[in-house]
C-alpha cells in the first residue's frame, strides 16, 4: 500500500521541501500455537495490528529536512562573514577597556625623563671629582690609610685593567640584552634611574669625605686652584673618555668613597640576571664572574680602599633589590604597614611604575618593528590572496 500526503501549517512552513513517503504491508500475524494432537488452537475474535500513522512519519522527516537547511544557511552565513573579515581586516576594531587592555605601557616619555635623570648625576659626579680633586692632601704629608688587604695582597700593576674591561664586556651584554627585550622601555628606566641614583649618593660621600690616596703609585694632575676655564676642559675631558683609565681621560684623584667600578660591574650583572631566562644559568654564571674578578682586581690594583668596594656593592644590591621588590609585589604599594616607601625616592618610584600593574615578564622580541603601512599593505595582499 503506498500513501502520499502533503502537510501544511503557516506557523511552520519549510521552503523547497519534498516528502514522499511510501509504505508497506503489515507483516503477517504469527502462526497460532500448536498443542499436542496437532490441530492448531482456535481464537475466537483476532484484531489485526494497524500500519504506523503516515502523518506523524511524514512530519518528522519534514522536521528533520527543515534543520538540515537551516544548518546549511548559518554555515553559508558563517562562510561570508570570515571570508569579509579577512578581506577588510583593516576596518575591524575591538574596542577594549584602556586599564584592561595594556597593563604595561610603555611610555617612552618616562624612559626619556629617568634618562636624563641619569644623565645629569653621571655629568655632576664628574664635577663634583673636579672639586674633590683639589682637596685631596699631597702624598707627602697624608700618607695612604692603613688596609687590611693590602697588608695581605700586593699591588699587580694590570689588574685595573682587567677590571675596566669586565666592565665593558658587562656593559656591552647588558646594552645587547637590553635592546631585544620586548618591555625595553620600563626596564630602561628602572635601569637609568639606579644609575642616576647611585652616582649622585657616591656624589655626597666623595663631597663630605675627602680620602687621601690609597697608593703611592698613583699619579694624579696637578691642581688648578681658582683656574675655572682648566677645570671645565677637565670636566669636558673626563666625561669623553668615559671616566676611564683605559682612555688616559681619569688623571685625578679624590673619587674613592665608594667606588664607581664596583657600581657598574655588580649593576650591569643584576639586571642582566634579572632580566634573562632561569634556564640560561651558564650566562649568569659568566657573568658573575667577570663582575666577581672585575670587582677583587680593583682590590689587587690598590686603586681603591676596600671600604670602597664594600660599601659600593652594599649601596648598589641594597637599592636594586628595594626598587624591584617594591616594583614585583604591588601589595606593597597602599600598604600603609610598607617602610620601603619611606624612602625619600618614593614619589619618584609611583611616578615612574604607576601603571605598571604587574611583574614585567622576561619575553624578547625584534628591536626593528615594520611601520604600520607595511603591516597594512601586507594584510591587503593576503586578503586579496582569499579571494
Amino acid at each position: 500500500m503506498e500513501a502520499s500526503e502533503l502537510i501544511q501549517d503557516s506557523d511552520d512552513v519549510c521552503p523547497h521541501v519534498e516528502v514522499s513517503v511510501t509504505t508497506t504491508n503489515p507483516p503477517a500475524p504469527p502462526h497460532p500455537p500448536r498443542v499436542a494432537n496437532g490441530n492448531p488452537t482456535r481464537h475466537t475474535s483476532s484484531s489485526p495490528s494497524s500500519p504506523p500513522p503516515a502523518d506523524a512519519h511524514d512530519g518528522k522527516k519534514k522536521h528533520e529536512r527543515c534543520k538540515l537547511s537551516s544548518l546549511l544557511q548559518q554555515n553559508q552565513l558563517i562562510h561570508s562573514l570570515s571570508t569579509s573579515l579577512r578581506r577588510h581586516c583593516d576596518y575591524v576594531k575591538i574596542s577594549v577597556p584602556e586599564e584592561r587592555a595594556n597593563r604595561l605601557p610603555k611610555e617612552w616619555w618616562k624612559t626619556g625623563v629617568a634618562f636624563l635623570y641619569a644623565v645629569f648625576n653621571l655629568v655632576f659626579t664628574t664635577v663634583i671629582i673636579t672639586v674633590v680633586h683639589e682637596r685631596v692632601p699631597d702624598k707627602s704629608v697624608s700618607p695612604p690609610l692603613p688596609d687590611k688587604f693590602f697588608d695581605y695582597v700586593d699591588r699587580v700593576p694590570w689588574a685595573f685593567t682587567i677590571t675596566e674591561v669586565n666592565g665593558l664586556i658587562l656593559m656591552g651584554l647588558w646594552l645587547i640584552q637590553w635592546i631585544f627585550l620586548k618591555h625595553k622601555a620600563i626596564v630602561g628606566r628602572r635601569c637609568f634611574f639606579l644609575i642616576g641614583t647611585l652616582y649622585m649618593y657616591r656624589c655626597v660621600t666623595m663631597y663630605i669625605t675627602t680620602l687621601p690616596v690609597p697608593g703611592k703609585h698613583m699619579v694624579c694632575a696637578p691642581k688648578l686652584y681658582n683656574d675655572s676655564t682648566g677645570k671645565i676642559w677637565r670636566i669636558l675631558r673626563l666625561i669623553s673618555g668615559g671616566g676611564l683609565s683605559l682612555t688616559g681621560s681619569h688623571l685625578m684623584c679624590g673619587d674613592f668613597l665608594y667606588s664607581g667600578h664596583t657600581v657598574m660591574l655588580t649593576l650591569s650583572y643584576l639586571f642582566i640576571k634579572e632580566y634573562s631566562p632561569r634556564w640560561m644559568w651558564w650566562y649568569h654564571w659568566v657573568c658573575w664572574l667577570l663582575s666577581a674578578s672585575g670587582v677583587i682586581c680593583i682590590l689587587i690594583a690598590h686603586e681603591h680602599y676596600s671600604i670602597d668596594v664594600v660599601i659600593g656593592y652594599f649601596a648598589t644590591t641594597r637599592t636594586f633589590w628595594w626598587y624591584h621588590t617594591m616594583a614585583n609585589t604591588h601589595a606593597l604599594r597602599q600598604s600603609s604597614s610598607n617602610y620601603l616607601s619611606r624612602t625619600w625616592w618614593n614619589p619618584v618610584f609611583n611616578f615612574l611604575e604607576r601603571n605598571v600593574q604587574t611583574t614585567v615578564p622576561i619575553v624578547f622580541s625584534w628591536p626593528v618593528v615594520l611601520p604600520s603601512s607595511c603591516r597594512q599593505r601586507y594584510r591587503m595582499v593576503e586578503g586579496g590572496r582569499d579571494e
